[in-house]
């Protein structure tokens, strides 16, 4: 089986050193996450093992060097899925999904029936069916990254490297995902900001800030205790540890004196005790803030009566909807549903195709669109954004209200144009607090943001006195925030009545009924046929099994072969005798790749045929 090695491993930008000797070694079966604010070095340590970024010390495969191996080898190995892939706009999504096969075709670029085969596989599992000959330039955020990660999949590589695999992606999409990663036999390398995602998905963290890199064994959850643990010894950290914690346990107590019996508000009770035993873990960190709610307020403050809503079709049906303060609502429901056009037509956004919108007197709203950084201002600075909505401020008090969304020093008067992603979103979210709305209307508000400012959302929105209607992939913000779902689907908005993993549950049964396992084979008959039946099965499945072994052996032996063959080396000087035992080896070596495929392709209609019996 093979792993993944670093053997003191630093990262630099420029000059400046982002990781600092780095040791660690990923084993199958391991997966490893990588944590800590932007811009720390998460992505590029990741991308040195995707031999992407230049780095000091040794990345080692199974106690080789990464950098000897050739690029077609390294494909074999290593399957890297980034944050921000460049896709070209006029392939097709098939297509694009069979160059995670490039590591497999033969010497003249032909794919085998297996690889055809495999393409196939993944494209159904991922539910990519409907739009697998549509242009990449044509698709969505979400389903291009279903894209990646189904080329990845298709490259059958033993270490699996992942960069933020949740953006972009539905809650649907996630929850396949984390099922996927569970079943992974490989070594995973994985960064996410996404803490339930993480808590299914890892089973060591290593956390870096500061140029240094702490590893701590168990998923995020364990990585918080242990960390507020470690805090908690700190004396200077006593205090503020104790007025975090007393501020939780006020939360908790207020919420649980208005929660029902509804699953979804128990639920959320069980969130937020376990955010006072991890609110310790958090007191280092750089964003405090909270959103003030505006002075008046109107009860409904929203209403939609019997809406007809889309763009120039229908897209939602026969829309009751009323929001009052205090509402915590979240949106369920896969991409394309109709939830962000439900977010829309609620602020106002697009018109209602039919029925009526009625706005409370004191209504504001303070909306987060999912393409929110989009519409910044990108020659402005932070300071300019706050300061024009109240001329009235000074410098020094912009400045401290802009601190607890970190803009400190000179950041503050920097142009939005050198912002990151995470830093936008910081601001816009800034932005929207400072006008004081009694609802806020969220889609997506986590994206691009890391751990440690989701956390501080999730605290700002638990104390904010209105109403909220949110949309998001992230479980922890919702679990923390919402006691109530709305499912959005089949053109219709209903009330869902379970809670998250209710949701998760169900997302998983439907794949299973979409995609039934092919090892769930039914029985003829009992007794004795049955253990006949079961007897052939194993028989069928070993034969498959040895195939594939066959087939991993001599793809490896022919990938080293080729690699010999594409060198330019290889045509210098009087080689001729090597050069044709080479072709013939090669030759030789499709010949028996095809006749073992022959037999894995002959077993698995049989397998077929067995099951269906």
């Amino acid at each position: 089986m093979t792993s993944l090695a670093f053997v003191d491993v630093s990262v630099k930008y420029g000059s400046s050193v982002a990781v600092q000797g780095f040791t660690d070694t990923v084993r199958p079966g391991e997966w490893l996450c990588l944590i800590g604010p932007n811009g720390a070095g998460k992505s590029s340590l990741l991308r040195s093992a995707a031999g992407l970024v230049k780095h000091e010390g040794g990345i080692l495969v199974d106690g080789s060097p990464l950098h000897l191996r050739t690029s077609r080898r390294r494909a074999a190995l290593v399957a890297h899925v980034p944050q921000s892939p460049s896709m070209p706009e006029d392939m097709t999504a098939a297509e694009y999904v069979l160059l995670g096969r490039n590591p497999y075709v033969g010497y003249f670029g032909n794919e085998s029936k297996h690889d055809r085969m495999m393409v196939a596989r993944v494209i159904e599992r991922l539910d990519l069916e409907e739009f697998a000959e549509r242009r990449l330039g044509t698709l969505s955020g979400g389903e291009r990254q279903r894209l990646v990660i189904a080329r990845a999949l298709a490259q059958e590589a033993p270490i699996m490297l992942l960069d933020e695999p949740t953006n972009h992606l539905d809650l649907d999409a996630i929850v396949w995902l984390s099922d996927w990663i569970r079943s992974f036999k490989g070594a995973l390398l994985l960064i996410s900001h996404d803490r339930e995602f993480l808590d299914e998905c890892v089973n060591t963290i290593a956390h870096i800030s500061k140029q240094s890199i702490e590893l701590y064994t168990g998923n995020y959850s364990q990585f918080e205790e242990v960390k507020a643990l470690r805090l908690a010894e700190v004396a200077a950290s006593y205090k503020k540890q104790q007025r975090q914690i007393e501020h939780m346990q006020d939360f908790v107590r207020r919420f649980k004196a208005k929660a029902t019996k509804a699953k979804q508000a128990q639920s959320r009770v069980k969130a937020l005790e376990r955010m006072e035993v991890i609110a310790p873990a958090h007191v280092d960190s750089p964003f405090h803030f909270s959103i003030p709610q505006s002075e008046k307020i109107s009860d409904p403050l929203l209403t939609l009566d019997r809406a007809n809503l889309g763009y120039s079709e229908k897209v939602l049906s026969s829309v009751n909807i009323s929001l009052h303060p205090g509402d915590r609502i979240g949106l369920l429901g896969p991409n394309g549903a109709g939830k962000s056009t439900l977010i829309k037509s609620l602020v106002g956004a697009i018109s209602l195709l039919d029925g009526d919108r009625f706005e409370g007197s004191n209504l504001k709203v303070g909306y987060f669109s999912q393409h929110q950084v989009d519409d910044l201002d990108l020659t402005k600075t932070a300071y300019e954004c706050i300061h024009q909505m109240d001329t009235q401020k000074t410098e020094q008090q912009v400045r401290t209200y802009l601190g607890g969304f970190d803009f400190k020093n000179d950041k503050v008067k920097d142009s939005i144009e050198l912002f990151s992603g995470g830093e936008k979103a910081r601001l816009a979210l800034a932005m929207i607090a400072y006008q004081k709305p009694n609802l806020l209307l969220l889609d997506e508000p986590t994206n691009h943001l890391d751990m440690e400012m989701r956390q501080a959302l999730t605290m700002a929105l638990q104390s904010f006195g209105g109403a909220i209607l949110l949309i998001s992939h992230d479980r922890h913000l919702l679990a923390n925030n919402v006691d109530q779902f709305l499912l959005i689907d089949d053109g219709e908005v209903q009330e869902y009545a379970g809670d998250l993993q209710d949701y998760s549950t169900r997302i998983l049964a439907n794949l299973s009924k979409s995609h039934p396992k092919k090892s769930a084979g039914k029985a003829k008959t009992p007794g004795a046929n049955k253990k006949a039946d079961q007897k052939l099965l194993r028989q069928i499945k070993a034969e498959i099994m040895g195939a594939e072994k066959r087939l991993k052996r001599l793809q490896e032996k022919i990938g080293e072969v080729e690699a010999v063959l594409q060198s330019p080396d290889t045509y210098n000087g009087n080689f001729q005798d090597d050069l044709h035992d080479l072709i013939r080896n090669q030759t030789e070596l499709k010949s028996q790749i095809e006749e073992v495929e022959k037999v894995w392709l002959t077993a698995n209609e049989k397998l077929e045929a067995a099951q269906s019996d």
